[in-house]
């Protein structure tokens, strides 16, 4: 919140700009709506504790004898907040922000000893390949660092920007925007104030864009290296959300709004598409085009299209009963191993082979979970989609309509629609952290008195 570029749109707007971050902080905020997000902190850099901890920050980085004031001139990209080199511009602007021009800084700063951590760097990215995934990135991450480290500012004139984090013992100078920023990692876990806290949870897994490399993976590693702090577990960095493969822009009036989307097809929709359709570790596309193609074929027709046949033929033809009731002789007619009580829900496991492959509630979250621990998040729900495509396969191949003709084959039909109610439950307990709407309505649906059909389609269809 102290960046240069939020200090000058507060100016451009005529706003205080604490009232402008409040703004725009509110914004973020609500994405827990419109997202149907769950986590435990929203930390903004102007909470007294974040600003208390950069300075503790501060002054265990200067004690080690890695800060220090010196002039300098600089190219500066404002929308980076990044001082340039000019190898990092292309036709003297930066090529992230093109529009914006380079502005030139000259300056009294204090510097962070960057230099210094050189080697210690180089060495943990070897001796830990996996730091920096995927692993394009660390190698990115390894060419930059192995170029040379230069030291780089930390500070700027209040007098000039008088939007920041005071620096301790100088009144004159607030901090870099980076340097305090980047301390929310640790701030938001209570340090240094909660040591049990922060040793509970720390080091940690972080996320960034590809375009926080830099800031991410190297000038936050070194500076905890100086404040004599444990560098990050590891940090995964994704790419950009595109729309129709140009980078979004205002300007250019392909800004994808997400509250307008969770409002016309709800949260899991938006959810989905953004897990499914944009590549973890790389770039994606947004179109509405894609959206609502991939909205139809994957969650009406395919997902909600499943649901609604399956208890459909639970209803028509077993009444609703699931599992089914003892015949005579008092033995289910249910499939699945009767002894084995499933752990995530009631009803039996269905825990089968296939070609070689697992199926059933376990199988699926294993198969699943590989993914999600690889950040292949669309991959985890492909293969979720697999299993709904391989259990409208079988309901096309062994058509329970016929079976339901013949009094012969009716074991085989209860079985059948015993087998396909535990694949939809274990389908619904896969997709909880993906879309937990969602699941909430199908498990209600299976574990219900009575299987019947929503009232409502999972998802209707959309033009």
């Amino acid at each position: 919140e102290h960046g240069l570029k939020i200090y000058r749109g507060a100016q451009a707007e005529g706003l205080d700009p604490q009232a402008y971050a409040d703004l725009h902080a509110a914004k973020f905020d609500a994405l827990k709506l419109a997202l149907n997000l769950s986590y435990t902190n929203f930390i903004r850099t102007t909470d007294a504790h974040h600003v208390a901890a950069a300075q503790e920050f501060w002054k265990r980085c200067a004690d080690r004898g890695d800060i220090y004031k010196k002039n300098y001139k600089v190219k500066y990209c404002v929308g980076c907040e990044l001082e340039k080199t000019e190898s990092e511009l292309t036709d003297g602007r930066c090529p992230l922000h093109p529009n914006l021009a380079v502005e030139l800084v000259e300056e009294e700063n204090y510097f962070f000893r960057y230099s210094r951590y050189q080697e210690a760097l180089l060495k943990m990215y070897t001796a830990r390949p996996d730091f920096v995934v995927p692993e394009k990135r660390l190698k990115e991450i390894i060419n930059f660092t192995a170029q040379g480290l230069q030291d780089f500012s930390i500070s700027r004139l209040k007098k000039k920007m008088p939007l920041g984090v005071s620096v301790p013992g100088d009144p004159d100078h607030v901090m870099y925007v980076w340097f305090d920023a980047l301390v929310n990692y640790i701030s938001a876990l209570g340090w240094p104030e909660d040591e049990k806290n922060f040793n509970a949870f720390w080091p940690g897994t972080q996320t960034a864009g590809k375009d926080n490399l830099r800031q991410q993976s190297s000038m936050w590693q070194a500076m905890l290296l100086s404040a004599g702090l444990p560098p990050s577990r590891q940090i995964m960095i994704h790419g950009f959300i595109m729309s129709a493969g140009q980078k979004m822009s205002k300007s250019l009036g392909n800004v994808v709004d997400p509250f307008a989307y969770a409002e016309e097809f709800g949260t899991d929709a938006l959810r989905y598409y953004l897990l499914r359709e944009i590549p973890t570790l790389d770039d994606g596309d947004f179109t509405r085009e894609k959206f609502v193609a991939r909205y139809n074929a994957d969650l009406a027709n395919g997902l909600g299209n499943l649901v609604q046949r399956v208890t459909a033929m639970v209803e028509k033809y077993s009444d609703g009963d699931y599992p089914p009731r003892p015949d005579a002789s008092g033995h289910s007619s249910g499939g699945g191993d009767s002894n084995a009580k499933s752990p995530l829900g009631r009803g039996h496991i269905v825990q089968r082979t296939i070609g070689g492959v697992g199926y059933g509630s376990e199988a699926l979250q294993a198969r699943a979970g590989e993914r999600i621990i690889n950040y292949q998040l669309d991959q985890a729900l492909a293969v979720i989609w697999e299993r709904i495509s391989e259990c409208d396969k079988r309901v096309d191949e062994e058509k329970p309509w016929v079976m339901a003709k013949d009094p012969a084959q009716r074991e085989k039909l209860e079985r059948l629609l015993s087998d396909l109610v535990e694949e939809i439950r274990g389908i619904g307990e896969t997709l909880a952290p993906f879309l937990p709407e969602t699941s909430g309505r199908i498990l209600g649906i299976v574990d219900a008195e009575k299987v019947k059909p929503p009232a409502q389609p999972l998802f209707p269809r959309k033009d």
